[in-house]
């Protein structure tokens, strides 16, 4: 049953949509609901105290109530930190809520992946960019895990026979973790997925798997692409388009 009045939930706006000519409809990825639809009255309004507050890739607290499946929003304020990403990094927040809303079932908490998000947009800020591709792929990983449809990095899928540290092996959308073919865009040793897996069962999941994955992201990139291409249903995510495009210019 839905909960009738949140108050102080920490919360991220994944998406805004016109609602009517000053209102807007959010969906809002927060730490104790998952996520949840909203809409933000007066929005858009000059005066509304919203209008500065609602942006994406920024920490919030909200206050919200109702009990359909659009609520009410009745507050928001910033949670601080860091300031909106920019550039490439930008996009790259905009594919991870894409990613989000994709694959996230409403109001199913994810409070380990509501914080790893955090710790991902904060970096995503920071304007190190070589930290980038490994803070997507370390990302995608724990997403997979927490959408339940990651297999163990440490088995061979099919027949759980352990790993051999120094064989490939590739992550394939239906079959798992398999040895790598010959055709194979990419794999990782024994070794490597094992240490992948530790990482994703460290205390602090991101951070490991994002020191464990750092420089694996090359390889880890074809992978985790064709496993979240799969599980999005085969439709191509808009913002991996935009990317694409922008790169071709």
């Amino acid at each position: 049953m839905a909960v009738r009045r949140v108050l102080d939930e920490p919360a991220y706006v994944l998406h805004r949509y016109d609602w009517s000519e000053s209102s807007l409809i959010l969906d809002v990825f927060t730490r104790r609901h998952g996520r949840v639809a909203l809409v933000a009255k007066g929005a858009k309004r000059p005066s509304s105290s919203f209008r500065p507050v609602l942006l994406p890739l920024q920490a919030l607290r909200l206050a919200f109530g109702g009990d359909g499946e659009i609520r009410t929003l009745k507050g928001a304020e910033w949670g601080g930190g860091h300031v909106m990403p920019t550039g490439d990094a930008l996009l790259a927040g905009y594919y991870l809520n894409e990613l989000l809303q994709r694959l996230l079932a409403r109001e199913d908490a994810h409070p380990e992946l509501f914080d790893a998000y955090g710790q991902a947009v904060a970096l995503l800020a920071s304007e190190h960019g070589e930290a980038l591709q490994p803070v997507l792929r370390a990302f995608e990983l724990l997403l997979l895990r927490e959408t339940g449809v990651l297999p163990a990095l440490d088995l061979q899928t099919a027949t759980l026979a352990p790993l051999d540290a120094a064989t490939q092996y590739t992550l394939v959308p239906e079959g798992g973790l398999r040895e790598r073919h010959g055709d194979d865009r990419a794999g990782l040793s024994g070794v490597q997925w094992a240490a992948l897996h530790d990482a994703l069962q460290d205390a602090a999941p991101f951070m490991a798997t994002l020191h464990a994955g750092a420089h694996l992201a090359p390889a880890l990139k074809p992978q985790l692409r064709a496993m979240l291409h799969y599980h999005c249903g085969g439709t191509p995510l808009h913002t991996r388009q935009l990317m694409m495009d922008l790169q071709a210019l």
